[in-house]
C-alpha cells in the first residue's frame, strides 16, 4: 500500500461525500449519536475544500480517507469546561472518515499521523479534537496515539469530550 496525505480538490467532492456518508451509517449502527443530525452535508465539505482545510488520504489513486485540518480556528474550544495542555498555536482534526473497503488498516491513525507530521511542518505543536462520548473508534484511537482528555465542548448544541496530543521533534 502506498499511503498519501494531500489536500483534496472540489473534483474529488463525490468521493469524498460517499465516504463520509458510509462512515455516518457506521456510526448509526455502532449506536452512536455522532453525525445522525444531517452533519456534516456535502456543501460542509465543499466548504472544507473550497477553504484549503480538506484533505485526503489515498491508496496510490484511490481516495481512502478523508478529515478537515485547521489551524487556529474552532472557536468552540475557547469555552473548554476543563483544561487544554497548551495554549499557543494548533491544529484541530475534524470529520475524519475511512472508506468501508478499507476499515481494519489502521488508516484512521494513519490520517492523525500525518496530521501531526503537517503540523510540525507549519511550526505546530499541538493537536486538539473532540469526538462525541458514544463514538468508542475515535476514544480509542485518541487513547492508542497517545492524546489527554482535556474537558468538555460544545460543538453545534451536543457536548463532546475534548483531547489534546503535544507534539515534540524527534
Amino acid at each position: 500500500m502506498n499511503y498519501s496525505f494531500r489536500k483534496a480538490t472540489t473534483l474529488e467532492i463525490p468521493q469524498i461525500w460517499g465516504i463520509i456518508q458510509q462512515a455516518i451509517v457506521r456510526r448509526k449502527n455502532d449506536g452512536s449519536q455522532q453525525w445522525q443530525d444531517g452533519y456534516p452535508n456535502e456543501t460542509v465539505i465543499r466548504h472544507d475544500i473550497e477553504n484549503g482545510i480538506g484533505y485526503v488520504l489515498t491508496d496510490n489513486d484511490t481516495i481512502v480517507g478523508y478529515a478537515a485540518i485547521l489551524f487556529n480556528d474552532e472557536p468552540a474550544y475557547e469555552q473548554l469546561k476543563g483544561t487544554w495542555l497548551t495554549n499557543g498555536d494548533f491544529a484541530v482534526v475534524h470529520r475524519v472518515a475511512i472508506s468501508d473497503d478499507y476499515l481494519g488498516k489502521g488508516l484512521a491513525q494513519k490520517v492523525f499521523l500525518f496530521t501531526e507530521d503537517l503540523a510540525i511542518l507549519n511550526n505546530i505543536f499541538s493537536i486538539k479534537v473532540d469526538t462525541n462520548f458514544d463514538n468508542i473508534p475515535m476514544l480509542k484511537i485518541l487513547e492508542k496515539l497517545g492524546y489527554t482528555y482535556c474537558g468538555e465542548v460544545t460543538f453545534r448544541g451536543g457536548i463532546r469530550k475534548a483531547f489534546e496530543k503535544k507534539l515534540t521533534i524527534l
